[in-house]
């Protein structure tokens, strides 16, 4: 189901106010040069699912914590498959137990929006964000801009691919590894883009399926794949691939010259959050620019353009970002999986 516009007010507010922004880039000074944030005076406990990675969640709770000392931050941790399961199964059961959720993929988060199950974010600084993130009828608001890219095994693959017609090639049969639709939120939003992107489409996905990828489970074990030598190359996230290069694994990457498919990892409030306060804090604290000092320093593509950007790292304006009507990557999201799922058959 889709939503319809709940709050024209506030949607109208939002576009002007973000009509004069631009996209990310710069260079990172480092999260640990930026200013201390004000103290907000939240307390009581805070509850946060998330598909954050859990080393990169802990840090982030670590920072908040530093202005928000009297806030007890709990957090579940899982893909946003099985987050949304654990959601679904809580609203059947007496309401949602999270006060905030931090996940992968816009259509997830309409579709929250759509059933009543977010409360409009109650936050002050949207304005200073690439608008291309921020819900307009302030629902949700991305944090990071996380690509999908190319990755290849340097001492495997002479040839690199650098798009995702080549990855048809006869030539890379039996050497691709990608994560799981139906685990990774980013691999079941990028299904649809694929789909509903016209140079590539239907018969690109049977075509990609025809070179038999080995499926995993996310990102995080597609990366170690490529990384390791068991797979020559992999779809997968940016940041994974530009992590292991940093630590001496023989990985290197590249953003697909016919367009790359990107998330924003919203976070939005659940309407049934039992610490609203708070909840609104931890949204504003992931977007200010202290958080999003921190974002760069684990390696993301922020959201503003006063943070920086990961060392390594293209600019913006240097990468061909798909982006693609999310109504209608929300409306067929399901089923683009379910057609990936049949081909795979």
């Amino acid at each position: 189901m889709l939503r319809s516009s709940k709050n024209p007010a506030l949607a109208v507010l939002s576009l002007a106010s973000l009509a004069l922004l631009t996209a990310c880039g710069g260079s990172a000074d480092g999260a640990e040069n930026a200013p201390a944030a004000a103290a907000t005076g939240a307390t009581g406990t805070l509850t946060v699912y998330t598909s954050e990675p859990q080393a990169k969640i802990d840090e982030l709770v670590a920072a908040y914590n530093e202005v928000n000392p009297e806030v007890s931050v709990e957090v579940f941790r899982a893909g946003t498959g099985e987050l949304k399961t654990r959601i679904a199964t809580e609203k059947e059961t007496g309401g949602i137990q999270a006060d905030v959720i931090l996940a992968a993929d816009v259509p997830t988060f309409e579709a929250y929006a759509a059933e009543g199950d977010l409360q409009v974010l109650d936050i002050d600084n949207t304005a200073e964000l690439n608008p291309d993130v921020v819900d307009a009828e302030g629902y949700y608001v991305g944090t990071r801009i996380i690509p999908t890219v190319i990755a290849y095994n340097t001492t495997l693959v002479d040839n690199a691919p650098e798009s995702w017609a080549e990855l048809t090639d006869e030539e890379y049969k039996g050497i691709i590894a990608m994560p799981n639709p139906d685990v990774s939120g980013a691999a079941a939003f990028n299904t649809t883009v694929w789909l509903e992107t016209p140079a590539l489409g239907e018969n690109w996905l049977k075509d990609l399926v025809k070179n038999e990828p080995t499926v995993l489970e996310s990102n995080g074990p597609v990366g170690q794949a490529v990384a390791a030598g068991t797979s020559g190359i992999g779809i997968v996230v940016d940041y994974v691939a530009r992590e292991l290069a940093a630590k001496g694994s023989p990985i290197a990457l590249s953003y697909p010259s016919d367009g790359v498919p990107y998330v924003s990892q919203p976070a939005g409030v659940f309407t049934d959050a039992k610490n609203p306060d708070a909840a609104n804090q931890f949204v504003e604290f992931l977007v200010s620019k202290e958080g999003q000092e921190l974002a760069v320093a684990q390696s993301y593509l922020p959201v503003r353009d006063d943070a920086g950007v990961p060392e390594g790292a293209p600019a913006l304006a240097d990468v061909e970002l798909l982006n693609p009507d999310l109504t209608v990557i929300a409306e067929k999201q399901a089923s683009a999986v379910a057609k990936f799922n049949d081909l795979l058959k």
